[in-house]
């Protein structure tokens, strides 16, 4: 669903500063880009994203969601600078497609009668081999479906928060049916807003960078490496010219220094503040819902959790009693 949009101040922006994601170098575009790896059964994630780094000359590169060996999918990649953003993406709904096999022949009425109790709310305790503490945890079950039956083999869909263990799924499924139960097969199919269909290999990236810097051809390196702002799977704030090096320094938003908004914004609920040529400058925790945000004439708006754009890129144009960003 399309979310409404709040004008506070009808705002042009300036274009000596600052530039469109569409506009980077290809320079800029590794500075501050994203790959989506197609990650291959048997590398560990960290593995894969090493090699990510390693292919486009990347001093660093962080991966969102860490994906077991034996497991496939999509994977992004932040590369430079944008590994700002990847914690941000841990926190984004996950959908797998796997195998579950249940350990004796059980009906499809059974099957789905399981299912439907596992979708919403369910507590898990992680596995004895896993990076978090082993203590109960609650986590959501968007939609669970199955999708093919073959004897005690059901091919199945899933939705689900970050930080569910689908292994563990499986367990607590066959435990529930009392034949028992364990996942055969696994490959993510989405992570946040990307989906199969923005996955790229790393020989596609390989050969992106061979193109760029051998024959000056960028095409495929834009395919390759997203901007950074593609990753956003936030709400958004766009902030006025006047504000962003104040945010960029670290300043809380005042209501003065935003341009427009999505309405539904809450409380405490993390966002991305925007500029208004569609950069990413921070991601901040609003300090007032959309509803009071539109009745305020001042006021701290959002408080700035991390900073993305880097510091000089607009200029500096607060006023120097405060440490505000009220534009």
């Amino acid at each position: 669903m399309k979310e409404e949009v709040a004008v506070l101040i009808e705002e042009e922006t300036d274009p000596a500063h600052g530039k469109a994601p569409e506009e980077r170098s290809a320079e800029e575009i590794l500075g501050l880009g994203l790959v989506v790896v197609d990650k291959p059964i048997g590398p560990s994630s960290h593995e894969v994203s090493a090699w990510a780094a390693r292919i486009v000359g990347a001093p660093k590169a962080g991966h969102s969601g860490t994906l077991d060996p034996n497991v496939s999918g999509v994977l992004p990649v932040g590369l430079n600078d944008a590994t700002k953003m990847m914690g941000f993406l841990l926190k984004s709904r996950k959908e797998y497609v796997g195998v579950i096999r249940f350990h004796r022949s059980v009906k499809e009425g059974d099957v789905k009668k399981a299912f439907r109790t596992f979708t919403g709310e369910i507590t898990q305790l992680p596995p004895v081999r896993s990076a978090v503490r082993r203590r109960e945890r609650k986590r959501k079950v968007y939609y669970l479906d199955a999708l093919e039956y073959n004897g005690p083999e059901v091919l199945f869909l899933v939705g689900c928060e970050a930080g569910t263990y689908i292994r563990k799924l499986c367990f607590d499924i066959g435990r529930y049916l009392g034949c028992g139960a364990n996942m055969l097969e696994l490959r993510r199919t989405r992570a946040g807003s990307f989906g199969e269909d923005a996955v790229v290999t790393l020989q596609d990236l390989s050969d992106a960078i061979w193109l760029w810097k051998g024959k000056d051809d960028e095409k495929e390196l834009r395919r390759c490496v997203r901007p950074v702002e593609d990753a956003v799977d936030l709400r958004r704030v766009w902030i006025r010219d006047s504000a962003v090096e104040a945010v960029c320094s670290g300043a809380q938003l005042a209501v003065p220094g935003i341009a427009k908004f999505e309405r539904r914004v809450s409380k405490g609920e993390a966002v991305a503040l925007m500029t208004l040529k569609g950069e990413l400058a921070a991601i901040a925790d609003m300090q007032m819902a959309g509803a009071e945000l539109e009745k305020s004439k001042e006021g701290i708006a959002a408080a700035t959790r991390r900073v993305v754009m880097k510091k000089g890129t607009y200029p500096k144009m607060w006023k120097t009693h405060g440490r505000n960003a009220s534009g």
